[in-house]
């Protein structure tokens, strides 16, 4: 029997100091609006100020630990304190976004913000597990929650209807990610990553041939992180779920859920995976082109733009996955700029749609005609965020495309690319139809109207996320490659 180590014991609750501070206060908050102890209108404020201390608790946890804990399940690295700040300021941003939505809530509003933070501290746990069964929990955790808030607006059709798509199709991907872990743990024995990895390269690959249960393995986990990703083909539930839930969070599906699901894809075939590469990056790869043209192709023809952004979003993970077949610390590199600099610009965009919605009550793209007039800020910061979706420079967007195309053709993936920069044409032409509506209306559009000012706030701060890291990438990018390198060895 092992004995009791005090020692590794703090080092190990030290390392996971910051997903039990923020479950600490997530329950503070959904038990105070449970038993009404508390205002409701504030709940959001002590939310944010909550996010900001688990922020605060990570960088100390990143600079006094370093490594794995509880037996190697769980890990706090370069790339997890990446991926954490994206998730974190994805709920900061939608916290704030949610003042309007929240107040307009006749009951649990309280609740609201409480389930936001219960799905991060899921999201936060993904990106550190380095064990499949303790990932798949995680990945539980942070869903549930997310049927929950899909579904919050309960009088309302189409978030009923956004609820159960998403609770229904939620659980067969589960089902299906579960099945491919077992399959996984019968022929390796174990469900740690690096263990995987490991026995992959002893048991098959010094026989020059793949067995079959390893490839049905393989691609049945990647079947289901398509779906956490909405991955062409497996984007069926992503039109009708953004459309119906909550605008504030349909963004925060489109981010912070992304960047979770994207740390821990990195994890699972970058690092367990690895040896059987050459399964699943051409999976991969087919996998990117197709999400790259059923995105944009399906996109054009959307007249609701909570549609036409769930369409482009399909088409931007096809993107940041063109970045996942160059199996190096640059590939890796160019994924996690991509997230970031899609968290501020999609959570811009989706924020404008709040705004207009708030004061029209409309969120069909035709009514956006002649926004430049009636709100010439609101405009101005709506066609910046597209642009930068589009991949225009100087936007984040644009630099982001660049890394994940550069390290594609650096493997030899040339027809990527093409089919990439041919789809970015043809995202650039909705994008700019939306553009060229509010700029130049076919008829004359009366009646401005304000912007809420956590709203202005929110798109200041993802504007200034878009031009600072489309202008000055350097810092960032060191950053995030240091990150890469701590996981990704060099090749």
């Amino acid at each position: 029997m092992t004995p009791f180590n005090l020692t590794q014991f703090y080092a190990d609750w030290a390392t996971i100091l910051p997903e039990c501070f923020l479950l600490l206060w997530a329950c503070v908050i959904t038990g105070a609006a449970v038993m009404g102890r508390t205002d409701e209108s504030k709940s959001g404020t002590f939310a944010i100020w909550t996010i900001i201390g688990t922020l605060a608790t990570a960088v100390w946890v990143a600079v006094t630990q370093d490594g794995a804990a509880f037996g190697g399940t769980f890990v706090f690295d370069r790339l997890a304190v990446v991926f954490k700040e994206i998730i974190l300021a994805g709920v900061i941003l939608t916290a704030a976004a949610s003042v309007g939505t929240v107040s307009r809530l006749r009951a649990h509003r309280g609740e609201y913000y409480g389930m936001i933070l219960f799905s991060a501290v899921g999201m936060m746990l993904m990106v550190s597990a380095t064990e499949l069964l303790t990932l798949y929990i995680a990945l539980e955790l942070s869903t549930v929650t997310l049927f929950v808030l899909a579904a919050y607006h309960k009088t309302n059709r189409k978030s009923a209807e956004a609820g159960l798509k998403y609770v229904i199709l939620g659980g067969i991907s589960s089902a299906i990610l579960l099945y491919g872990v077992a399959i996984l743990y019968g022929l390796t024995g174990t469900t740690e990553l690096a263990k995987i990895s490991q026995e992959i390269q002893r048991q098959f690959m010094g026989s020059g041939s793949f067995p079959p249960g390893l490839a049905l393995a393989l691609l049945l986990i990647l079947a289901g992180f398509g779906f956490k990703l909405a991955l062409a083909p497996f984007h069926m539930w992503a039109p009708d779920v953004y459309e119906g839930a909550p605008t504030p969070i349909t963004a925060f599906l489109s981010v912070a859920s992304k960047a979770a699901a994207l740390a821990a894809f990195l994890r699972v075939f970058f690092v367990g995976g690895q040896p059987a590469q050459l399964i699943w990056i051409q999976a991969i790869a087919a996998l990117a082109a197709l999400a790259m043209i059923v995105g944009n192709a399906t996109a054009i023809v959307q007249t609701n733009i909570k549609r036409m952004l769930a369409y482009s979003s399909v088409a931007q993970i096809g993107y940041m996955l063109v970045g996942a077949v160059a199996l190096d610390p640059w590939g890796a590199t160019s994924i996690s700029y991509y997230a970031m600099a899609y968290l501020f610009a999609n959570m811009g965009a989706f924020v404008c749609v709040i705004a207009f919605a708030e004061r029209t009550g409309s969120e069909e793209i035709s009514d956006f005609s002649g926004l430049s007039r009636r709100s010439p800020i609101l405009a101005g910061f709506f066609a910046l965020f597209l642009l930068s979706l589009a991949g225009v420079p100087p936007t984040a967007g644009f630099l982001a495309k660049y890394y994940v195309f550069a390290a594609a053709i650096q493997k030899g993936y040339l027809w990527l690319v093409l089919v990439g920069v041919a789809t970015s044409v043809v995202a650039l032409y909705y994008y700019a139809t939306v553009i060229m509506k509010m700029y130049f209306p076919s008829e004359q559009t009366e009646g401005g109207f304000p912007v809420a000012r956590t709203l202005t706030i929110v798109l200041a701060v993802s504007a200034l996320g878009v031009l600072l890291l489309g202008i000055i990438p350097g810092p960032v990018v060191d950053w995030i490659k240091a990150a890469a390198q701590s996981f990704v060895p060099p090749t």
